[in-house]
């Protein structure tokens, strides 16, 4: 049971942090997405 939990945690995670990066690059229209690296967090 915990895996699982585990494995669904993660794929919820990697879907929202795509979603994330697609709303971040519509946002600066790909030009900052761009210059700037990947760690913001």
């Amino acid at each position: 049971m915990e895996d699982n939990t585990t494995h669904e945690f993660v794929e919820k995670l990697q879907e929202r942090q795509e979603k994330d990066k697609d709303n971040k690059e519509r946002q600066s229209n790909g030009h900052q997405s761009q210059k700037l690296p990947n760690k913001q967090h």
